[in-house]
């Protein structure tokens, strides 16, 4: 393949410039998350292309632990009463997803040759890597669910963004940025705060933990004025940058190909969804009188931190997104090995994947 014949220096090289390339272009034209969705173009095309490079999961987390800081400086006990008055709704909602990805599951392993437990982990719109971590455990091709979780990812992602930039024109991204914010000890004890959620995420065996610790233990530490979090420009920018990279890069020839056969229906299943999760972001704009760039991104099935990041670069509310988001990944998490059962017991697919 055309990037195997190129040394590991010189694709890093030209992941690196390409993806600053595209990320810039993208900023120019205001798109919401450029500097993700430019590194996740790239990573995907050098990916298809044979790359061979790959970003350490321990990176992906310390990404994802920034994020989580990000995340903190969003979150208040502001978002709570909306949810607790409206309870009823809120409820609505993650059921109506729960049984929308489970029938997006099923009419997948229905109509495909996915076996049943892949097709099930693989629409589960939960945050990715804790689905691909699970699906294992439950005797699902892991690849596949991968494959698959990541796909909807760059689906979700590029189109959570350019309807941002639909919705709010030039003003999504027009604020001027200060890459280089002047630091003191709260940066050290914000990197300190990040680096805590990786180590003990795992350790706790919290899905998403490095990412949903900092932002938990952060949005106290804020909230509370017991110390401002300090999460400058150009960390961010790093972070965004690398969990773009660590998704594009799944991207593999061989796993596209192991994938091409079910491709079609893979397509279908995320786009139906989408329009399921559009539809309730539409009712929740009427109940609960949020915009609907707010509502659509808590709705969105896409991964926890690539939504984190469209929505922090839209001037949406934040802390309601992630409030949302969050509670549709424990529910997954906690229904998920049911309905892998239950669809692999149900939908019987017309032939079985070599």
């Amino acid at each position: 393949m055309l990037m195997e014949r190129i040394a590991s220096g010189s694709q890093w090289s030209l992941l690196v410039i390409a993806s600053l390339i595209l990320g810039f272009l993208f900023q120019a034209f205001h798109v919401p998350a450029a500097l993700l969705l430019g590194p996740m173009i790239v990573g995907v095309l050098m990916g298809l292309l044979g790359a061979t490079v790959r970003i350490a999961p321990v990176f992906f987390k310390i990404a994802q632990g920034i994020l989580g800081c990000m995340i903190a400086q969003s979150l208040s006990p502001s978002i709570l009463p909306p949810l607790l008055n409206d309870w009823p709704m809120v409820l609505l909602v993650l059921v109506a997803t729960l049984l929308a990805s489970g029938l997006s599951g099923w009419l997948l392993v229905k109509f495909s040759s996915l076996p049943g437990p892949t097709g099930a982990w693989g629409s589960s719109p939960g945050g990715a890597s804790a689905m691909v971590a699970m699906a294992g455990d439950f005797g699902a091709d892991v690849r596949l669910v991968a494959f698959m979780q990541y796909l909807r990812v760059l689906f979700v992602a590029t189109a959570a963004a350019f309807v941002a930039r639909i919705t709010l024109g030039d003003s999504a991204s027009a604020a001027a940025v200060i890459w280089f914010p002047p630091v003191d000890w709260r940066f050290a004890a914000t990197l300190l705060l990040a680096l805590a959620g990786v180590w003990l995420g795992p350790r706790l065996r919290i899905p998403s933990g490095a990412l949903l610790l900092p932002a938990v233990v952060g949005a106290v530490l804020h909230s509370t004025e017991t110390m401002t979090l300090q999460v400058p420009e150009w960390l961010l920018a790093m972070a965004y940058t690398l969990i773009g990279w660590s998704v594009g890069l799944r991207f593999t020839r061989p796993i596209f190909r192991l994938a091409l056969q079910t491709l079609p229906q893979m397509v279908a299943s995320i786009i139906g969804l989408m329009l399921i999760c559009g539809g309730m972001a539409w009712v929740l704009t009427q109940v609960l009188h949020v915009d609907m760039l707010t509502a659509y991104l808590a709705t969105s099935p896409g991964g926890l931190d690539t939504v984190a990041i469209i929505a922090a670069g839209s001037n949406v509310n934040l802390g309601f997104v992630m409030a949302m988001q969050t509670l549709r990944l424990l529910t997954i998490i906690v229904t998920g090995p049911a309905m892998a059962k239950f669809i692999s017991r149900s939908a019987k697919p017309s032939s079985s994947m070599p």
